[in-house]
């Protein structure tokens, strides 16, 4: 890496503090049997997985629009065959769905990051990156910003996706259907590891992914009505670029965010060849 690259990956860091919530107050256990722990205080939460079970926990809220921030440590060691994942989605066949998945690999490997958008039930719009760091080393944040024009995928303040709304063009985007913030620990050895070759190692379970200062700087949806933090709309009415309401990447968001995928991705659904013999998707054909 050129030292002006890190240099613009350092700055990046910088900005990205994100500020804490209370897992007692702002989250659920959903499944896992007591594997899922919130710890020191209520500002962490440790996800586990052993052979038996995974765990994992979702927000007490919907939200419709906001900036979503969590800071993730990841399995350390051999951590093949495990998922660990923080996402949004709301229900049913035609769900929309924004994710971050991490799949886990053998030591000295490094992790795949998988991003995915799902709008009505339509998914399917996969990118997956390697990381400029070992995400198992310390804990670094993970943004989702999501706003009636555009979903930011970002890494410690770094853009590394944009999927814009191109509605007019005939594509859909999430953007009338409340989700909620999930996250996991689980199983996947038969897909998760090059393409399921390795399998997980169960004499190094337990397996633990920790988790801690998740903020939802959102909407809120309650009782049918949405709730936005004060000064959201009016920030967005005055053309203030300070709101994630319409946030969108500067021109120097947009080349860190072409370095990083030009230097980092390694799968695009934009240019897989069995997707483009069946038809380019419309948003891949436009900037």
């Amino acid at each position: 890496m050129t030292t002006v690259a890190i240099g613009i990956l350092a700055m990046a860091c910088l900005v990205a503090v994100a500020r804490g919530g209370n897992f007692f107050q702002d989250s659920e256990m959903t499944w896992g049997d007591g594997r899922g722990k919130v710890v020191d205080g209520g500002r962490g939460l440790d996800l586990t997985l052993d052979k038996t079970s995974g765990s994992g926990f979702q927000s007490k809220t919907e939200y419709l629009f906001g900036k979503i921030d969590m800071q993730i440590k990841l399995v350390p060691g051999n951590s093949a065959g495990t998922v660990t994942t923080f996402y949004l989605s709301s229900q049913g066949t035609a769900h929309d769905e924004i994710d971050f998945e991490f799949l886990g690999n053998v030591t000295g490997e490094p992790y795949t990051l998988h991003t995915n958008v799902f709008a009505k039930g339509q998914g399917q719009r996969e990118q997956q990156f390697r990381l400029w760091f070992d995400p198992t080393k310390a804990f670094h944040t993970y943004s989702i910003i999501w706003n009636p024009q555009h979903v930011i995928f970002a890494v410690d303040g770094t853009a590394i996706r944009d999927f814009k709304n191109h509605e007019a063009r005939g594509v859909s985007f999430p953007k009338s259907q409340p989700m909620r913030l999930y996250a996991s620990l689980w199983n996947a050895d038969d897909w998760a590891t090059q393409g399921g070759r390795v399998k997980t190692d169960w004499s190094k379970a337990p397996f633990v992914a920790s988790f801690r200062n998740f903020n939802a700087d959102a909407c809120v949806m309650s009782g049918g009505a949405q709730r936005c933090p004060a000064g959201t709309m009016e920030a967005s009415a005055a053309g203030g670029s300070g709101s994630w309401w319409n946030q969108e990447l500067s021109g120097m968001g947009y080349r860190r965010m072409r370095w990083v995928q030009r230097k980092f991705m390694i799968y695009n659904y934009c240019t897989d060849p069995k997707r483009v013999a069946q038809g380019v998707p419309a948003e891949c054909k436009l900037r």
